[in-house]
C-alpha cells in the first residue's frame, strides 16, 4: 500500500515537473519570438521643429529632408571660416565625421587650418542651389564662395561641393566633401 502512493506521487510530481518543463519551453519561445521582433522593428525619431515641415528619421533610410537639412548646416559649417575660429570650425566639422573617414577628412581639414592659420583670409559661402540623393546618400551644393582678406572681398566665385554620406542606425555622418570643377576647369 505504501508503494502504491509512493507511486501516485511520484506520477504526480512527474506530471508537475512536465507541465513546468511545457510552460518554461513555451515562455521561452515567446521571449525569442518577442526579442526578434524587437530588433527587426524599425526605429524611429521624432525631431524638434526645426522648419515648417514635420521631420522624423528613421532606421529604414534617411529622408530627402533631413539629408537636405544636414547638408544645408555642414556646408555652411564647413565652408565659412576665419583664421579665429579655426580650431572650433575643425572640431565642430569632425564631429559629424562618419569614423570610417575621420583620419581622411581630419587630414584634409589639418591642410586647411595649416594654410589659413596666421593669415586675414576669411571666407563665406551663401548657397544657391542644392540636389540631394537620399537613396545614394550624397549631395551637391552650390553657390558663391566669396574669399576676404580683412574686410574686403577679393574673389567672388561659384562654386560647386559634393558631401558624401553614410548613414548607420539613426545617425547620418560625413564620409567625404569635394568641390566640383567647373567644365572651363576641368578642361584646363
Amino acid at each position: 500500500m505504501l508503494s502504491d502512493i509512493a507511486h501516485q506521487r511520484s506520477q504526480s510530481l512527474l506530471r508537475q515537473r512536465k507541465v513546468l518543463v511545457v510552460a518554461a519551453a513555451a515562455s521561452f519561445l515567446a521571449n525569442l519570438a518577442l526579442l526578434t521582433a524587437l530588433s527587426s522593428r524599425d526605429r524611429e525619431v521624432i525631431l524638434q521643429p526645426v522648419t515648417t515641415r514635420p521631420l522624423a528619421i528613421s532606421s529604414s533610410g534617411v529622408s530627402a529632408d533631413y539629408l537636405e537639412l544636414v547638408t544645408r548646416d555642414v556646408a555652411l559649417m564647413l565652408l565659412n571660416r576665419s583664421p579665429t575660429g579655426l580650431d572650433y570650425w575643425m572640431e565642430q566639422i569632425l564631429k559629424v565625421a562618419d569614423p570610417s573617414a575621420y583620419g581622411a577628412l581630419k587630414a584634409e581639414l589639418v591642410k586647411i587650418v595649416t594654410e589659413q592659420r596666421g593669415s586675414d583670409l576669411a571666407q563665406a559661402f551663401v548657397i544657391t542651389g542644392m540636389t540631394v540623393d537620399p537613396k545614394g546618400l550624397s549631395s551637391t551644393v552650390e553657390g558663391d564662395l566669396k574669399t576676404f582678406v580683412g574686410g574686403q572681398v577679393i574673389a567672388s566665385e561659384k562654386k560647386r561641393f559634393r558631401f558624401g554620406w553614410t548613414y548607420v542606425g539613426l545617425r547620418l555622418s560625413l564620409s567625404s566633401f569635394a568641390l566640383i570643377p567647373d567644365h572651363k576647369e576641368a578642361l584646363q
